[in-house]
């Protein structure tokens, strides 16, 4: 049966609507935003597409597809959240480039120390930082070998990077890395990389993975990279490895706390690389098009009783 209303909350334009409306030609839709849209709207939803609040959707009693624009879903799989009939698919694959190009560029900033002269440009201070280090002669860690850890990998391998990945389940070791584990060998690859860069969900194997036992494993003088959930790292523990100058630099784009308190001694680290959890936003334009895609892929596959792409257990 065809929904009769649906609340769209991810930007589109108009030929993007008008491929969607013709996907559901008697349906109502709405086309609003994730700041503007009500309780009220959220409640009567049979179909919302994007990101509206989770808190929101505990009264939609009518709510049977929720698609996320994002790749995370942490908090719309929370108990009480959805109903046991509504399905929930997610934008995974949308954010490969943008997040990996993001860290990519961090990691390159901290290896040649770009992040400190800019801080020597704000003092008009004219001065050098010392020995840097290379790419080529880098061996990487990479947790997370998903689409954005794979994607992450071959620009790192394209410069001659030696890349070790990991993830969750045994699989093929594929051609942009050199070596392929699960997580269970993570404290013997540690002391062994230059630069460990993480693209790992929250989950509750993940939450505080990252304590003083872990940096203390680290390579001295190596860098720590997250651009997946910064619920992994033990934001304390991070600053004493930095502090006591065991690592010789951190790139976050995702912190714990998020957004990091304005008192919070992490920001006057000078080897802390910090950006605001921006690398899978819509700065990237191709990123919004992947997303829009994404979703209008699901909505022809649910008109036509087709598996959901990205679907997610709840």
């Amino acid at each position: 049966m065809e929904p009769k209303k649906i609340v769209i909350v991810i930007p589109m334009t108009q030929i993007q609507k008008n491929r969607l409306e013709q996907i559901f030609p008697r349906a109502e839709f709405l086309y609003t935003s994730i700041p503007e849209v009500t309780r009220e709207q959220v409640r009567q939803a049979e179909i919302i597409l994007g990101n509206v609040p989770h808190d929101m959707i505990q009264e939609s009693e009518n709510l049977v597809w929720l698609h996320l624009n994002s790749a995370g879903y942490e908090p719309y799989v929370q108990k009480g959240v959805l109903r046991p009939h509504t399905l929930l698919t997610g934008s995974s694959g949308a954010y490969d480039k943008a997040v990996a190009e993001h860290m990519f560029a961090m990691l390159l900033s901290l290896q040649k120390k770009l992040h400190l002269y800019r801080d020597d440009q704000k003092k008009r201070q004219w001065s050098e930082e010392g020995s840097v280090v290379s790419i080529s002669d880098s061996t990487i860690l990479i947790l997370g070998a998903g689409n954005i850890g794979k994607y992450f990998a071959g620009l790192a391998h394209a410069l001659g990077a030696y890349i070790i990945g990991i993830k969750k389940t045994p699989g093929e070791c594929p051609a942009c890395m050199d070596e392929l584990y699960t997580m269970e060998k993570l404290k013997d690859l540690l002391p062994k990389a230059d630069a460990v860069v993480s693209f790992l969900p929250s989950s509750d194997e993940t939450r505080g993975l990252f304590d003083k036992e872990l940096f203390g494993l680290m390579k001295p003088g190596s860098f720590f990279l997250n651009g997946g959930r910064g619920n992994l790292v033990c934001t304390e523990a991070l600053c004493g490895a930095l502090e006591s100058g065991r690592l010789a630099g951190a790139a976050l784009d995702v912190t714990e706390p998020e957004p990091l308190p304005e008192n919070h001694r992490l920001w006057d680290i000078p080897g802390a690389f910090i950006t605001p959890h921006i690398s899978g936003g819509y700065h990237l334009p191709e990123t919004l098009h992947n997303v829009v895609e994404i979703c209008l892929e699901n909505a022809r596959r649910y008109a036509h009783g087709e598996t959901m792409r990205n679907l997610i257990t709840h």
